[in-house]
């Protein structure tokens, strides 16, 4: 990755995927401006401990802010220029989004377009966005392509996501900012979220607490582990979208624009077996799971598998870390972490 920037706003940098991206910028020499909320989602202790890990580096700054504060967040912008915008900050998970609708509302809506207001403000270069392999819903048509239709959430979650993509290239069309949306699928790895079925079954596994195990273990998921997805969004960061010459407003793709604006999809591009996975994970801690076989969750979806091709070809990376890998350097950071 060429650094074309030197100053990077990273919004949820005490997030799993903003404390990776945030820690790999810092060690390529880039200043790295993080904020995060660091709400009581999931364990605040491991946001810290994340964070303390970034405060080793010199070039890295902190900011506790809640982006839905249109006041502090207008001042950010005001008070720091930025050459390029990371926005990873957001109100994860289908299912809270079901027990808590509102924190979605001004963390995904309030929250962005606050961020869209003050790239526009402080004409910002670039603005990187988190998306996710929820908006495609009730969509059953394999493998996921940004040239999709995607008009049909199936939780307010994959909602939120989806109206973020509209709101952003609202603003590139009006100001002409330039905006690329990354769908993550279903990303783990060493420091991820409590709330993940890696990290929850490798805690109910090693406490010989049964797994729930949802769909009756009939699900399929296109695992993405956190270096690929790193990786990824650097190779974005450091590529201006293209408008797309040949976008027809009679038959309009999703995934393009006339603007400076696109989408792409980062999965694995292999979807795995749900049974596979846990059997993985059995293998590498030495020991079976138990298991409490549920029904498929409200909000949820049977499978997920993404069509990587635009991203391939346009940044020219494609993920490939196989899950044995992925899971055993997960679990060997569990139990340094938690001493298990």
């Amino acid at each position: 990755m060429k650094n074309q920037f030197e100053k990077v706003l990273v919004t949820g940098a005490a997030g799993f995927i903003g404390f990776h991206l945030s820690r790999h910028l810092l060690a390529k020499g880039v200043e790295v401006i993080g904020i995060d909320n660091l709400n009581s989602y999931y364990d605040v202790r491991l946001k810290t401990s994340r964070l303390e890990l970034l405060s080793d580096f010199d070039g890295f700054s902190f900011y506790k802010l809640d982006l839905a504060d249109k006041t502090k967040t207008e001042k950010l912008f005001q008070d720091i220029h930025f050459d390029l915008v990371v926005h990873l900050a957001a109100q994860a998970g289908v299912r809270y989004s079901i027990k808590n609708p509102h924190a979605y509302i001004e963390s995904n809506l309030v929250g962005f377009i606050n961020v869209l207001e003050g790239c526009r403000n402080s004409r910002v270069n670039h603005l990187v966005f988190a998306s996710s392999s929820s908006v495609y819903g009730a969509n059953t048509r394999m493998p996921f392509s940004v040239h999709h239709n995607v008009d049909h959430p199936v939780s307010l979650y994959g909602a939120t996501k989806k109206a973020n993509e509209l709101m952003a290239h609202a603003y590139s069309h009006l100001y002409g900012l330039k905006c690329t949306g990354l769908r993550f699928f279903t990303v783990y790895g060493p420091w991820g979220r409590p709330d993940m079925a890696l990290f929850l079954f490798t805690e109910a596994i090693l406490k010989g607490n049964p797994i729930q195990v949802y769909n009756n273990g009939k699900m399929r998921r296109d695992f993405t582990y956190i270096d690929d997805i790193i990786e990824g969004v650097c190779r974005v960061m450091a590529r201006f979208p293209e408008p797309n010459p040949n976008w027809d407003g009679n038959n309009p793709d999703p995934g393009t624009s006339y603007n400076s604006y696109r989408i792409y999809n980062i999965g694995n591009n292999q979807p795995v077996d749900l049974m596979e996975f846990i059997r993985v994970l059995e293998n590498i801690l030495g020991k079976k799971a138990k298991k409490e076989f549920l029904g498929l969750q409200e909000g949820d979806v049977p499978a997920t598998y993404a069509n990587i091709d635009d991203f391939v070809k346009d940044v020219g990376f494609k993920p490939q870390t196989p899950i044995e890998t992925g899971i055993e350097r997960f679990v060997t950071w569990y139990k340094e972490y938690y001493g298990s």
